[in-house]
């Protein structure tokens, strides 16, 4: 039934079929655990990208994934942010270049399509690593293991559970963790286009009163749009003829990529955050999306997600090297640690900056131009930002 069998105690269920889940899945798998997957088959693809920092990157390499995804990707080396609120006091244009930090890009931008289907058949190849494509509906704890059951009624007991299965995560349900929410009046289109001008691996993100108007590097000349409107500005653009369409994002882009052609369908996503309130409960650990949401900026979404599924693996493997059980109060208490403090700080400036946007207080304003204006005019505070911005308290630094 499994390649290591459902019958005896697993180290590692993880819950969940995204890219967090299958991520953690192949990270631990690699540690020399017994994992065991419980992913629902993917959603048809919506054309989305993610982005991804050089300390993602270096895990996918670690855990033997980037090699397959790197040929269908899109450099990032250079990030530019331009006012364009039109509001009194406006904040200069501030470009931010990965060779100032000794790097050829920041990043790779990749469509979510090609980046699931690579980590689908990664998790068939993983030795230990044992897939079972359904959905979990039920998860009980004990003291020294953890069950979890699908819909067609496999059971599978493990010494850790790791939720990966989203914002309305059932295993987090099951844990009794809390979670804090909250709304924004935005709705996020995301489409891709082709354009006539080459991008030159430049990401450009323009601050408009409704929030990020932001074109992505794609392969060849090719780009991501995320365009955060109002409800009704949203609907408006999902309402549009294609020729109308691309002339009206040409129009927000000013036509810096010159003329586009849609690539894709064109969708929206209300925003909206989250956070849990612990990451940990008995013998289960949160990552990804299960933990913590907050809007499109800044691509930090399933880069944060990266660092969980990071720290977790490392924390795991130094209870491996003692003997340790994957499930110990400890090693979860040492995972929640690491991570508490990164998420709250990410989510509190993707929250400031996005709502710095909406508020016509001219201070807040003020505030915003300002502090671009520093970090555009000081080179090491816009070194130290742009480190922070790849890797945390790390000084991460990857040759070129």
């Amino acid at each position: 039934m499994s390649k290591s069998g459902h019958s005896n105690v697993q180290d590692v269920v993880v819950v969940g079929g995204g890219p967090s889940g299958r991520i953690a899945a192949i990270g631990l798998a690699r540690l020399g655990l017994s994992v065991t997957l419980v992913a629902p088959v993917s959603d048809p693809p919506d054309g989305r990208t993610t982005a991804l920092w050089q300390q993602s990157i270096s895990f996918l390499e670690k855990i033997g994934v980037w090699s397959d995804l790197s040929q269908s990707t899109a450099p990032l080396a250079k990030m530019r942010m331009v006012d364009a609120t039109g509001g009194l006091i406006r904040a200069p244009e501030v470009v931010f270049d990965s060779s100032d930090l000794e790097l050829s890009e920041f990043g790779f931008n990749i469509l979510n399509d090609k980046l699931n289907k690579t980590l689908e058949e990664k998790c068939g190849s993983e030795k230990t690593l044992t897939t079972i494509p359904e959905q979990a509906v039920s998860i009980e704890t004990s003291p020294d293991h953890i069950q979890v059951k699908t819909t067609s009624g496999v059971s599978i007991r493990a010494r850790l559970a790791v939720a990966a299965d989203g914002r309305k995560s059932m295993v987090r349900d099951a844990a009794g963790i809390d979670v804090k929410t909250w709304t924004y009046p935005q709705v996020a289109v995301v489409l891709n286009v082709e354009h006539r001008l080459p991008h030159n691996s430049i990401s450009t993100e323009f601050h408009t009163k409704t929030g990020p108007f932001t074109l992505v590097p794609l392969p060849g000349n090719m780009s991501s749009i995320v365009c955060v409107e109002t409800s009704e500005g949203a609907a408006g653009l999902c309402a549009m003829q294609p020729e109308e369409l691309e002339r009206e994002l040409e129009r927000r882009a000013h036509s810096i990529l010159g003329s586009y052609k849609l690539a894709s369908e064109v969708k929206s996503f209300p925003l909206s955050g989250m956070n849990a309130s612990r990451l940990v409960g008995e013998r289960i650990a949160l990552i990804g999306e299960a933990a913590h949401v907050f809007p499109p900026i800044g691509a930090q979404g399933l880069n944060l997600s990266l660092r969980d599924i990071i720290d977790l693996t490392a924390v795991v493997e130094g209870g491996r090297l003692r003997n340790t059980d994957p499930g110990d109060r400890a090693i979860l208490q040492s995972y929640e640690n690491k991570r508490t403090r990164d998420i709250a700080t990410r989510t509190n400036v993707v929250d400031i900056l996005n709502r710095s946007l909406l508020t016509p207080f001219l201070p807040v304003q003020a505030a915003r131009g300002l502090g671009l204006y520093v970090v555009d005019r000081i080179a090491p505070l816009k070194r130290f930002l742009m480190r922070e911005g790849m890797a945390p308290a790390s000084g991460f630094r990857r040759p070129g």
